[in-house]
């Protein structure tokens, strides 16, 4: 080779290796997150197990070879559980899990990221949120507050909850004190309900003291593990307030943006999987408790009367519609909500009803 073709040569590869150098070097960068949580150390689904946070971090620090640590607080062991979206706004750690509606306060369009009553099931809502714009408009709507957020689980259909007494009638509902959070509790207020709103360690004991008449927690396996059969006989169902319930993976935006592409990849999908992952766990332990709590504790599971599903639809749709028209960006994403809703009911009743009609006669 020529002296003058090797210097060419050697010219030439320096600049790739130059012009290269940034990407390797940031594909070599590690780093520490905090993530806080608004549910109590130990909590099955929502802290620990399967699809859960913990496992959410597990899955990052394996499939990014270590370079993305984030350490894990339940409610309580850094911050209190209610403070975990100004804590991510603000910078002092960089992520939470929690549920979108638990921010209602600050944005009553973030309810509609967790659930709607009368709202999409869990295969809706994950069509929705990936495919169907609702993720980019939950961004839109956080953009303010410097954070980004994607779902992290689902429990599915939740239990309508737990009554001391059986419901007959709407009018059972007048007066009654009933732990509920969410939409559902506005709703529930319209017939008189005295809503109350309890963390889930301070259920049993309020419904046991008859300090409340009824309590909505999650479903079988959940409500188990808390003992409300040992508080209430009265077991129902529909999943009307909460068809399914998505957890939230709240990030601090600039935490996000500093991340490479690569990284953030893993991220999206580690969230993806325990999205899948926590509902499947659910899924397969509902059945054997539900079983459990009938067989083996007396509880009477049933489903509430058409009369009172159809006046809970009702109000729904009442309270909904005056919420968004108090406020544009409400206004926004409850119509996207709404319209793919229908659009997707339209597709199930072609598609699952009539083969659930067919395994259940």
């Amino acid at each position: 080779m020529q002296r003058r073709d090797f210097l060419k040569n050697s010219i030439a590869g320096g600049a790739a290796v130059s012009v290269a150098a940034p990407a390797i070097v940031r594909a070599q960068e590690s780093f520490t997150w905090r993530m806080t949580n608004a549910y109590p150390p130990n909590s099955p689904f929502y802290v620990t197990g399967p699809g859960s946070p913990e496992d959410f971090c597990a899955k990052v620090d394996a499939m990014s070879g270590g370079r993305l640590k984030i350490q894990h607080f339940a409610a309580g062991e850094l911050i209190p559980a209610m403070e975990g979206f100004d804590a991510v706004s603000q910078g002092t750690v960089q992520a939470n899990a929690a549920n979108a509606y638990f921010w209602a306060g600050k944005k009553f369009a973030a309810q509609y990221f967790t659930t709607v009553p009368f709202g999409l099931n869990f295969q809706g809502m994950n069509a929705w949120l990936y495919h169907g714009g609702g993720l980019e408009l939950w961004h839109e709507i956080y953009e303010p507050f410097g954070v980004v957020a994607f779902p992290m689980g689902n429990t599915g259909v939740q239990m309508t909850g737990w009554f001391r007494d059986p419901i007959e009638s709407v009018d059972d509902f007048d007066g009654l004190k009933m732990r509920i959070p969410g939409l559902a509790g506005q709703v529930y207020k319209e017939l008189g309900v005295d809503v109350r709103l309890l963390p889930g360690g301070e259920i049993f004991p309020a419904l046991e003291r008859g300090v409340i008449d009824a309590a909505e927690f999650v479903g079988p396996y959940q409500d188990r593990r808390i003992g409300l059969q040992n508080a209430a006989k009265y077991y129902y169902t529909t999943g009307w307030h909460e068809p399914s319930n998505a957890t939230e993976l709240l990030i601090n935006k600039g935490a996000w943006d500093e991340l490479p592409d690569d990284l953030k990849a893993i991220v999206r999908t580690a969230a993806m999987a325990c999205n899948l992952e926590s509902h499947a766990w659910c899924e397969a332990n509902n059945a054997d408790a539900l079983k459990d709590l009938v067989e083996n504790h007396g509880t009477v599971a049933q489903t509430l009367p058409d009369e009172v599903v159809l006046r809970l639809k009702e109000i729904t749709a009442d309270v909904l519609a005056s919420k968004a028209s108090e406020d544009p960006e409400t206004k926004k994403v409850h119509d996207a909500f709404m319209a793919f809703r229908d659009k997707h009911r339209s597709w199930a009743a072609i598609s699952e009803k009539p083969y659930h009609n067919l395994i259940s006669s």
